[in-house]
């Protein structure tokens, strides 16, 4: 059982890490492809922030979300390999924030349209590796409190 799970965990982070490690080669000076294509989506995020916060919105460097994308995506992955809790919470950041940015014009195509269906796979596929992660951080918890306290034996005196 512990080698099943172990290649459900490094086949299951395998998916951000090659991701990850593919963004990193493409970075750049400009961001690399990743950029290019956040870029109008972080440039509404910014506007969307000015609309609410006026002049004082933080400026949003679209290089800045790509690299911590990057991280949460290679970081997350690598410590969810070796089961760790952390890894689980890194790739959960990452696709929270990620898949509202990423697939925001599913709105913008009709229902029987082929770009409408592949805009609304990928979204689920997000989806699904969110939940997928909240089900292994819930068993993770699940098996911690079921194991019982060792107890401390103390020596007898007298």
């Amino acid at each position: 059982m512990g080698f099943l799970s172990f290649l459900g965990r490094v086949l299951f982070a395998s998916v951000f890490i090659l991701s990850a490690w593919q963004m990193f080669n493409e970075f750049g000076e400009d961001g690399g492809p990743a950029a290019k294509e956040l870029a109008p989506k972080v440039a509404g995020l910014q506007d969307f922030l000015e609309s609410k916060m006026g002049a004082g919105a933080p400026k949003i460097d679209v290089r800045h979300v790509v690299a911590a994308f990057m991280v949460l995506k290679g970081l997350g992955g690598l410590l969810l390999v070796f089961g760790s809790f952390t890894g689980a919470v890194l790739l959960m950041c990452y696709l929270i924030m990620a898949t509202p940015l990423l697939h925001d014009d599913i709105s913008h195509f009709n229902l029987g349209e082929p770009q409408y269906l592949i805009a609304l796979q990928e979204f689920l596929q997000c989806v699904a590796f969110l939940g997928a992660l909240l089900f292994f951080v819930g068993m993770k918890n699940s098996i911690n409190r079921r194991l019982p306290k060792k107890k401390t034996h103390k020596p007898k005196t007298g």
